[in-house]
């Protein structure tokens, strides 16, 4: 052989693997799908994805799974893996999951499929029970296959190191899933549009109501996806209803009672935490509670009258002076301000003021009594409040509130908040919202902006008071 036909030979073989190396070319070329990235950076151990059809989420899905297959995964710590990827039937595996995986598996890869139905000659043509691929590490990772119409039971007894749920799965599944990763520390990850409505999902990973530190999701619309065209997009969004056009291009969760505070965007009001300057400080507000939680927030105005919730303390089942103590070591670490004698002063309920048949001194002077100066003058007007709330979320498209992600209570709330029957929202898990309501109708003022002269304007002075003094200094 000569030559020129090595090199023809070469280049056909290249040829032949960049054309199976699909995985290769995922986010590598001109078109960068970024929230697509943001959710593989991510290291949080359960990750979800919320997006409407057609977004790239399912693409998320399939191209963590191969690259935790293949112990290629950018942005983790790699190693041989066992896990399933879970469809809803076994008609959305194979038209689904099934096929992202084979289009992302260069056959090369594949060692073994092991078919439920059908022939592992054609494997996009049947129902595959798992697939074992090659490794870098020379060893054999297996990608097995799971439909939620099987029942619970099927998903008991395995250890995993990663669930992918393609679609919102059964709580018992996800529960059932949710043990198999335990005792490798593994990772669970989803890919969904919300078409069930207010589901566990929307509670324990959306909301996350439990507080989990490891949860963690985003949402995908038409317009984070590069390769649709925005012509088509704006067509097809114009057709649809309201509802449709949340769930269908925005991936929302939607209930027909809808939500109260549309306008608040975690993307938006939700920001890190900063070192907050002192003459922003203004005060805290409460609304408390013995067995319902208390909820507390320290809040701080910027010179443009923007506000910002900086630290939170929420906690049920728990007496006055504990609250008080809570409250003045947060205030003590933020180095907040304070009066003469080392006391915060907040807002708090009105209700906090009046005396009960049992108690000598009201919940207001217990608080005094214990370094925290409440006031009780709080317009606790319900319509007027949101309204206020609306304003500072969203004027004239321009936030004014933001939140410290640390404040995770107060997050959840506002996303949860919800109309119900009438025109008044459901009285539940509000305590944050109401304390957020008194401080904000009362019209927080920006501090003045400290006038620091500059460097020309301190040699004018200097020239003027020589010129007045007869040019001496």
């Amino acid at each position: 052989m000569n030559v020129v036909e090595r090199i023809l030979r070469i280049e056909k073989e290249q040829k032949r693997r960049y054309g199976n190396n699909t995985l290769a070319r995922y986010n590598a070329g001109e078109k960068i799908h970024l929230k697509q990235m943001e959710f593989h950076r991510c290291q949080k151990r359960n990750r979800w994805v919320f997006g409407g059809n057609r977004t790239g989420k399912t693409e998320c899905g399939a191209v963590e799974t191969v690259w935790l297959a293949r112990g290629i995964h950018p942005y983790r710590q790699n190693k041989p893996t066992t896990g399933w990827v879970v469809s809803l039937s076994r008609h959305v595996q194979r038209e689904v999951a099934q096929k992202k995986i084979l289009h992302y598996l260069n056959p090369d890869w594949i060692v073994d499929i092991v078919m439920d139905s059908g022939k592992s000659s054609n494997p996009s043509g049947g129902i595959i029970d798992y697939i074992a691929v090659r490794n870098v590490f020379g060893s054999v990772s297996t990608i097995g296959f799971k439909t939620c119409e099987a029942g619970r039971e099927k998903f008991a007894g395995a250890s995993l190191d990663y669930v992918w749920f393609d679609e919102e799965p059964p709580e018992d599944v996800y529960d059932e899933c949710a043990m198999r990763v335990v005792d490798r520390k593994g990772l669970l990850f989803g890919t969904m549009t919300p078409l069930l409505g207010l589901t566990f999902v929307y509670k324990r990973i959306y909301l996350n109501c439990n507080s989990d530190p490891e949860v963690w999701h985003i949402f995908m619309e038409w317009a984070d996806n590069p390769y649709l065209d925005p012509d088509e997009v704006e067509r097809v969004s114009a057709a649809m209803t309201d509802a449709e056009r949340d769930v269908r291009r925005f991936g929302r969760f939607v209930d027909v009672k809808g939500a109260v505070y549309t306008e608040f965007d975690e993307r938006i009001h939700v920001i890190p935490p900063f070192a907050v300057p002192h003459d922003w400080q203004d005060r805290l507000s409460i609304d408390p509670g013995l067995n319902n939680p208390l909820s507390c927030h320290w809040y701080a105005v910027d010179y443009d009258g923007n506000v910002y919730v900086v630290a939170e303390h929420f906690e049920a089942g728990k007496p006055c002076d504990y609250h008080c103590r809570e409250i003045k070591r947060i205030s003590a670490e933020l180095g907040w301000h304070t009066d003469g004698k080392g006391r915060v002063s907040a807002l708090i309920d009105s209700a906090a003021s009046q005396h009960t048949l049992n108690a000598e001194k009201s919940v207001a002077e217990l608080f005094c009594d214990n370094g925290v100066l409440v006031d009780t003058r709080v317009d606790k007007d319900l319509f007027s409040g949101i309204n206020r709330v609306k304003q500072y979320l969203m004027t004239d498209g321009k936030p004014r509130l933001f939140i410290f992600d640390t404040c995770v209570n107060l997050i959840r709330e506002l996303k949860a908040y919800r109309w119900g029957d009438g025109d008044r929202p459901v009285k539940t898990d509000d305590h944050c919202l109401d304390e957020l309501r008194y401080y904000l109708m009362k019209r927080p003022i920006p501090p003045k902006r400290e006038n620091v002269k500059s460097e020309i304007q301190l040699d004018k002075e200097r020239l003027i008071r020589r010129i007045k003094h007869g040019g001496r200094r």
